[in-house]
């Protein structure tokens, strides 16, 4: 079966709209046209170095009484050192916009050291409880370095890294064992959920508009609203549990703002993903407003409860296929002026 672009060049061929001296040339181009393996090569290259620290924490656990304690420090600190010179040693200038890329291992080997020394920490905190009780200090330490990192060497794995510790740092000084004696603290976590994904979708919009690392908004804009919506949600549906309706009604028109710049920022950088967030939450958070504003106005009116039901069959369906005409017209929504 030929491909699509022979056969659409065949089809303009035959209306006369290409000539065929130019057809025949892109169809030769087609055929020479070198094929990249460029983000399949860095897929294979993340999961090496996921597999590599994986495997040698495997390795260790198995053998840790005959290596010793002492020499695997050793070890992890020979590697992070190695892999963490090599990453130095090419790292382009400082800029505040994007460095060039000198060496695709250096950015691989600062990953690497990176995860390294995750384990290094976590070593030494369970052989010799180097940070004691204080378990945000153990959090704060890498949310530093990585964010430090991640600027110097302008590496956006590194800043997921940091974003990630930061929140576990947040989460660790909030509830340190709320997680494992009494289920997720969805009160105690929420609210500094929320303010942590608010405050990096801010980073994020500063960036762009200082122009400071301004390539790294959409790791701080995807991370911060997944982050600032899925807290959110925990604490819209615990309100809506614990019968504080109109609490929850604030909360869902805080959602529906978050998705709003979302949908803003989506049709400024022509993203389907933040498009998609904002649709998934919004619909969710909008359905709930309404279900909440519904329940209010009918329920002084005798037999509220099918009154709503009725205008439940009726919304669902209509809804769904709304979403489903979003989804259809996705890049006419997206590239509409």
């Amino acid at each position: 079966m030929a491909p699509p672009i022979f056969r659409l060049l065949a089809d303009l061929e035959a209306e006369g709209l290409l000539p065929p001296t130019q057809a025949d040339v892109i169809r030769a181009d087609e055929r020479t046209r070198p094929f990249s393996l460029h983000y399949e090569l860095r897929a294979l290259l993340y999961l090496g170095i996921t597999l590599l620290v994986g495997g040698l924490g495997v390795l260790v656990y198995q053998h840790l009484d005959s290596i010793g304690h002492g020499v695997i420090i050793g070890v992890i600190i020979l590697a992070m050192a190695s892999s963490f010179a090599y990453a130095a040693r090419h790292r382009a200038p400082f800029t505040w916009g994007e460095a060039p890329r000198t060496s695709i291992a250096a950015d691989y080997l600062l990953l690497l050291s990176c995860l390294l020394f995750l384990v290094l920490e976590g070593y030494l905190q369970a052989q010799y409880a180097l940070f004691g009780t204080r378990y945000g200090l153990a959090a704060a330490v890498p949310t530093v370095l990585f964010f430090y990192l991640a600027y110097r060497f302008d590496h956006r794995g590194v800043l997921s890294m940091a974003i990630t510790a930061l929140a576990a740092w947040v989460g660790v000084n909030v509830a340190p064992l709320a997680l494992f004696t009494s289920g997720f603290p969805a009160q105690e976590l929420s609210a500094p959920g929320l303010l942590l994904g608010l405050g990096l979708l801010g980073a994020g919009l500063a960036s762009e508009l200082l122009r400071r690392k301004p390539h790294f908004v959409y790791t701080y804009m995807l991370l911060g609203s997944n982050v600032a919506l899925l807290a959110a949600m925990v604490r819209l549906f615990d309100d809506l549990d614990h019968g504080n309706d109109w609490q929850a009604l604030l909360v869902a028109l805080l959602v529906l703002g978050i998705c709003t710049v979302l949908v803003w920022y989506a049709r400024r950088t022509q993203s389907y993903v933040f498009l998609l967030l904002a649709a998934g939450y919004g619909y969710v958070a909008f359905t709930t407003g309404l279900v909440i504003v519904a329940k209010a106005i009918l329920t002084d009116i005798v037999g509220w409860q099918d009154a709503i039901f009725s205008l439940a069959v009726l919304y669902f369906p209509m809804s769904l296929i709304g979403l489903v005409l979003l989804l259809v017209n996705i890049k006419k929504i997206l590239h509409r002026a």
